[in-house]
């Protein structure tokens, strides 16, 4: 349910929507587009996910720059916009959910509280190659549990929502940067160099070339990419190249060569190499059981 409502500062007037949220929902949409391209809240805390792709996000007057592998933890009531300027595609989980769903959890004199993660304020993580592929695969048993429906979804859907959150936790509390906001000049530029990249992935890309095309230093390219997304160039593009393989392994019949050259490899066993550092699994072990690099990934983690 929405409650459309206006307000004016400095002149200016705003649209600001409020959602009424179900206790629990998940969502994983591709999309060029929001249909809620105003300032919002929910009575919710919400996680949204950033598959694939580059988004720009504000919580209040803070921008955020996502790319693939960013996760933004808005805290119930916080101001947010999604805006995404370049009009190109993206993949995104929306998890929406009131402390009411978490029940018992919240209760009691624990040394762990499930809501830590949003305490100290909405704000961006990114996550590594194989903590990516840890947090899709919870999100996938969340999506496929909600839409089951079995008397036993909702008790479950608790579970997978507490092994989320303290994944979450445990990431912050291993001194992860939290809420890695830009300047709007970086910002700007940073949101370009993404979207090339995210569009050119098949060519070579390397942290001078792309310096000399944006008309900036190697080492200021180095530095400020490192501080907007969280990642190195180079990792930034094995991840986009990555992420891509993985749905032509899935989605096709091409062989491992084949589809190594046409996400941008210039051979077989560096493709190899970096596929199996970042999924957990080769590229043909992750073609015959996809699910499989998230076990790889969990028995990493355990």
């Amino acid at each position: 349910m929405r409650i459309s409502l206006n307000y004016r500062s400095a002149g200016e007037v705003f649209d600001m929507n409020f959602f009424h949220s179900d206790p629990f929902y998940i969502s994983r949409e591709s999309k060029s587009y929001s249909s809620i391209p105003s300032f919002h809240y929910h009575d919710a805390y919400e996680i949204l996910y950033i598959v694939s792709g580059e988004l720009h996000y504000h919580i209040g007057s803070q921008p955020f720059q996502l790319v693939g592998g960013s996760m933004l933890l808005i805290r119930k009531k916080d101001e947010h916009r999604l805006i995404n300027p370049n009009g190109a595609k993206f993949e995104r989980v929306t998890l929406l959910f009131k402390e009411e769903f978490l029940g018992g959890l919240l209760s009691g004199d624990l040394s762990f509280h499930p809501l830590s993660a949003f305490q100290s304020g909405s704000g961006s993580l990114r996550l590594k190659g194989q903590e990516q592929g840890y947090v899709e695969a919870i999100f996938a048993k969340m999506a496929a549990e909600s839409a089951n429906e079995f008397p036993e979804s909702g008790f479950y859907l608790k579970i997978l929502l507490s092994e989320l959150l303290i994944y979450i936790h445990r990431l912050l509390n291993s001194g992860r940067p939290y809420m890695n906001c830009s300047t709007n000049q970086v910002y700007q530029r940073i949101s370009h160099i993404t979207h090339f990249i995210n569009h050119h992935y098949d060519q070579r890309l390397t942290l001078e070339e792309l310096a000399v095309r944006f008309h900036v230093s190697p080492s200021h390219l180095s530095r400020t990419f490192k501080e907007s997304t969280g990642f190195t160039l180079i990792e930034y593009v094995n991840h986009v190249r990555i992420k891509q393989a993985c749905h032509l392994l899935k989605e096709s019949n091409w062989q491992v060569s084949a589809i190594a050259e046409s996400v941008g490899f210039g051979n077989s066993t560096h493709f190899g190499r970096t596929f199996k550092s970042i999924i957990g699994l080769s590229p043909l072990k992750f073609r015959k059981n996809p699910q499989a690099g998230y076990m790889a990934v969990k028995q990493q983690k355990a």
